[in-house]
């Protein structure tokens, strides 16, 4: 089956390469002797905004452009300076002092503790601020500055601090918006802190960004980023094999397997960040605990929950759905590679695939199965016919649903296939919870907090749908206990063994169940990068880095006069590919929302 699969994603890439000129756009062509860098997504941004954006594509190109208090170090993972030079805090760990450093904005400005204060001080009072990275801030009790010096006040102390995950924005810019909630930041260039600027952006076209003379580091290498999004991976692929673009990441197995054997891509494959897990709707609320959408009332019960967990071979999902770049999941939604806060059940706790407990399970609640072998709901009024929402044209979740109706209907549950596009699966399965069980996941920074505040009560949308974030609406009086006994424990072992409790919650709660950790599959042109540096630096991450390291150390070869061959560095740089016609689909049409997505967070992250 896996070889089977992986020839046919070579025919559809050797037809769209045959096909491209069918539909396409051109973003306009370098100069001569410029240095450019074309990276594939696809995923489109979901805002310039970074108050609003909660997309992968647009959490990592925010990351090339904005500096944070503190960045992962490109060895170690570990908090390291950046716009922050240095730091101290109060014994009682409630008041935390950063020095920021001298530096300037992109358009020359000068960069100073109040843009710190104004950013932080703006997702505290203003709802749609709060979107992207509103928990970052619950527990700052106030936000002020004095020349470099900024002083964040806590109600509690919080172990995470040096690990905020919010750009810093340019106060005597973005104090005149009004209304945040509808501002694309479609002004350019923008004025930036890192090391590149957006210059231009074309909606589900491409972002364009040029290399910043002001950042504190010093220039990058390269004169400019371009990020390209394609309709679907064939697409991608087929512009990395013909030389159209230059790196791309997020890869799912039948495309990485088809440039495996190019002799000019380098094939990287190394343990990812992410984790894949279901979504399941137990009971979707506001926070004003209304209940909200239409997801099954069998789903409320915890042991329907844990039938269906013990109902699923993860080893065939990896083997058979991922073929075999993949982790199977047995407990954490940590991913392995962060050794520190991974957890995995063991003894009588552990869930393995074994259909009959989850038939025993279903048996003893009272869920009989009826003639046609479908269970109904103790009082015999519904069946158990659960829907599985996933994304519009994304052939590997079709596979993953195959696979996932099978194992259910041998404990006596019926699954139908939804999809929608990126934007109403966002809507459905994060603030209006139109939905029984949703593909999901996340991509994990070095400090897992992020991840875990998904699943807190206030991560729910408001009772107008406004702001949340949530994961999974989940609101447990013990996760919640659990989470700001982890904020505030300084000693990094004792707060790993709290995340990991966080953690056994979730999975014997079961508002989520873990299915795998996917591995990091990208490929890059060894023909037009000359060196990049992954993170962290050994066997790390490139597009998929929680940095942005690799794209401020790539280089590459400059343009050549002629625009040059497409096996040599791209005759049409900027070419955008639609989807072509006739055309066998295999992939993986968006990166899983790298998520973070928008109410419900593909990082997302």
């Amino acid at each position: 089956m896996r070889k089977w699969f992986a020839r046919l994603a070579v025919l559809g890439v050797a037809l769209l390469v045959a096909g491209q000129g069918a539909t396409a756009a051109h973003a306009q062509e370098p100069a001569a002797g410029k240095k450019v860098v074309r990276i594939g997504a696809t995923q489109s941004m979901d805002s310039m905004n970074p108050f609003l954006a909660v997309r992968l594509v647009s959490t990592s190109i925010h990351r090339w452009m904005y500096g944070y208090l503190t960045v992962p170090d490109s060895k170690t993972l570990q908090p390291s300076p950046d716009l922050a030079e240095s730091w101290t805090t109060s014994p009682d760990g409630l008041t935390w002092t950063f020095k920021i450093r001298q530096a300037k904005w992109s358009d020359g400005q000068p960069i100073t503790a109040d843009d710190a204060a104004w950013t932080f001080n703006k997702i505290m009072t203003d709802e749609a601020a709060k979107t992207a990275n509103g928990p970052a801030v619950e527990n700052f009790a106030s936000v002020t500055a004095s020349g470099q010096d900024l002083t964040i006040k806590l109600k509690a102390p919080q172990a995470s601090m040096l690990d905020n995950p919010i750009p810093i924005m340019p106060k005597h810019v973005w104090e005149s918006v009004t209304d945040l909630a509808n501002y694309d930041a479609e002004k350019y260039p923008a004025v930036t802190s890192g090391p590149y600027i957006a210059i231009e952006h074309k909606k589900d076209q491409y972002v364009k960004l040029q290399a910043n003379p002001n950042y504190w580091r010093g220039k990058p290498k390269v004169d400019e980023l371009q990020v390209i999004f394609y309709d679907n991976p064939q697409a991608a692929i087929a512009g990395l094999q013909k030389g159209d673009i230059d790196l791309i990441g997020r890869l799912f197995p039948p495309e990485f397997e088809a440039i495996q054997n190019n002799p000019n891509i380098e094939a990287w494959n190394t343990q990812g960040r992410r984790a894949a897990y279901l979504q399941i709707n137990h009971g979707a609320t506001t926070t004003d605990n209304k209940p909200v959408g239409d997801g099954h009332p069998a789903l409320k019960d915890v042991k329907v929950r844990q039938a269906l967990h013990y109902a699923i071979d993860k080893q065939k999902l990896v083997d058979e759905v991922q073929n075999g770049l993949a982790k199977p999941a047995d407990g954490s939604i940590v991913p392995p590679m962060y050794k520190d806060f991974f957890w995995e059940a063991s003894g009588d706790e552990k869930v393995t695939y074994d259909p009959a407990k989850a038939n025993k399970i279903l048996d003893d609640a009272g869920y009989k199965k009826g003639s046609d072998g479908v269970r109904t709901m103790p009082d015999g009024k519904k069946k158990l016919e659960f829907r599985f929402t996933i994304h519009t044209d994304t052939p590997i979740e079709d596979k993953l649903a195959e696979y996932l109706t099978g194992f259910f209907k041998e404990v006596g549950i019926t699954l139908t296939t939804v999809k929608l596009e990126s934007s109403k699966f966002t809507e459905e399965t994060g603030t209006t919870g139109n939905f029984d069980i949703a593909i999901s996941g996340w991509s994990v920074n070095p400090d897992p907090e992020e991840v875990l505040a998904t699943h807190l009560c206030s991560r729910r949308p408001a009772p107008n749908g406004e702001g949340g974030g949530t994961e999974s609406f989940f609101c447990d009086e013990t996760f919640e206990k659990l989470y700001q006994e982890q904020l505030k424990e300084l000693d990094r072992p004792k707060r790993a063994e709290i995340i990991k409790q966080m953690q056994e919650r979730l999975y014997t709660q079961a508002p989520i169940i873990a299915i795998y950790y996917p591995n990091d599959l990208e490929g890059y042109r060894k023909d037009r990068i000359t060196s990049i540096t992954p993170i962290p630096e050994d066997k790390g991450l490139l597009y998929g880095g929680s940095g942005y390291w690799p794209f401020y150390t790539v280089d590459v070869k400059a343009t050549a006069a002629s625009g040059g061959s497409g096996s040599g560095g791209g005759s049409n740089t900027g070419l955008i590919v639609g989807i072509v016609g006739g055309v066998v689909v295999i992939g993986l049409a968006v990166f899983l929302l790298s998520r973070r997505r928008k109410s419900v967070a593909d990082e997302r992250e």
